[in-house]
């Protein structure tokens, strides 16, 4: 009995350290994170290993960070009027979106996302593809710790570096010269809703040559961004503006 009792108290110890060390790992690295430009993500790690198993040794990731203030606004904006409309409004989740997900899945039709901005940040900063109990909880956790620490400027900022824009294609920094034939400062409107368009399946839909489907999911979202008003929505995420929609 008394080593079953050392067995137990060794094992919750175990756990208890292996939980603390999470936090602190996760929770330094996010606070590192409100100043550093991350190197890589766990997405793209995860592309890396997935293409040497199939061994292919000549893939690698394009990916090259770029700070907000050189980044267009159309880009910014574009994937606002996309992904996450209430993003400046919102403490990291959209509860209407996730309610209306639910309900559309009651009704038997396609699960859609229901992911914001800040959701889609933790998960490809520090987590794993593919649906999971576990991953959806650690989510949770990861969202509210970075917009604890994070300006809304700031993660918009750390999205448009990390998003997957094309296969291997990670950012607006390498999106726009691959794609474009550009620079991430000088995206146009189209260019971005287009970039924009693609986000849900970027592995098969190309922002550079758009399907009809791509085409008419970026005019949409151009009509989005001009609904919100344009690029002046975007001094809401200002340091000194007022944190709401007026």
């Amino acid at each position: 009995m008394a080593t079953l009792l050392h067995a137990v108290r060794f094992v919750r110890n175990l756990l208890l350290w292996v939980i603390g060390l999470f936090f602190a790992i996760t929770l330094g690295s996010i606070i590192t994170l409100r100043f550093v430009a991350p190197p890589t993500t766990a997405f793209i790690i995860e592309s890396t290993v997935s293409a040497w198993l199939r061994g292919d040794f000549k893939w690698h990731a394009d990916h090259r960070f770029v700070p907000y203030a050189r980044i267009s606004h159309y880009a910014k904006l574009a994937v606002i009027a996309s992904e996450d409309q209430k993003f400046a409004v919102h403490s990291g989740f959209d509860f209407d979106a996730i309610d209306q997900a639910v309900k559309e899945r009651e009704q038997g039709k396609r699960l859609r996302g229901a992911s914001t901005i800040t959701q889609q940040v933790a998960k490809n900063l520090f987590l794993w593809s593919g649906p999971s109990f576990v991953r959806k909880g650690i989510e949770v956790y990861l969202t509210a710790a970075i917009e604890a620490c994070w300006s809304k400027r700031r993660i918009l900022e750390i999205y448009l570096n990390i998003a997957e824009f094309g296969p291997g294609i990670y950012g607006v920094g390498a999106a726009a010269p691959r794609l474009f034939h550009t620079d991430a400062a000088a995206l146009t409107q189209a260019q971005a809703a287009l970039l924009a368009a693609v986000l849900p399946n970027p592995k098969k839909l190309h922002a550079e040559r758009p399907s009809a489907y791509v085409a008419r999911r970026a005019d949409a979202i151009s009509e989005q961004m001009t609904a919100l008003g344009g690029t002046r929505y975007l001094r809401i995420l200002e340091p000194n503006a007022h944190n709401s929609l007026q």
